[in-house]
């Protein structure tokens, strides 16, 4: 296994993965992403801020993932709960569109995508992980708390619409 930034020329492997996902996620009911988001010149953006990433497995790409730094302007307001690491708006990292094959699933990638993320956050000196999901995600919601997240409460994307929140304090 191995992680990197993703490029340019991952962007065959990243529409694949996003394509299946959602599949995935239309399958279980869930409007998701169903718009086609995450669009190509979010990806495109992302892919060249660098925080993109990317999980290969002798050579194939089978999982990605968004780490953000700077903060989330999205989680600036957290609506029926709170942050556990309190307010502060910058002293996590936000993970955003992870997405791992099908074919993969069970064979530990979440925990190292989780593990991955943490140690960039605490390199960075930051006190929690942050991601939000779909009300009615229920694999993500489970795989979230089988990795030491917690349930916070709700926040608004820039459409409207709501998202479950959740964080996961970092320990030494």
């Amino acid at each position: 296994m191995m992680i990197r930034k993703a490029t340019m020329r991952d962007w065959d492997a990243l529409q694949s993965l996003f394509a299946e996902a959602r599949r995935t996620i239309a399958a279980l009911g869930i409007d998701q992403w169903q718009d086609g988001y995450p669009y190509s010149d979010v990806i495109a953006s992302d892919i060249a801020k660098g925080s993109t990433y990317v999980m290969e497995i002798d050579g194939t790409v089978c999982a990605t993932f968004v780490l953000v730094d700077d903060g989330e302007p999205t989680y600036d307001r957290i609506y029926d709960g709170h942050w556990l690491s309190g307010d502060d708006s910058r002293r996590y990292v936000a993970i955003h569109r992870v997405v791992i094959s099908l074919d993969m699933r069970g064979h530990g990638i979440s925990t190292a995508i989780m593990d991955y993320a943490a140690a960039h956050a605490r390199s960075l000196g930051r006190a929690s992980l942050r991601i939000d999901t779909h009300k009615g995600n229920i694999v993500m919601r489970r795989m979230l708390q089988r990795h030491g997240f917690s349930y916070c409460g709700m926040v608004y994307v820039e459409s409207g619409a709501s998202f479950v929140a959740y964080e996961r304090v970092l320990t030494d």
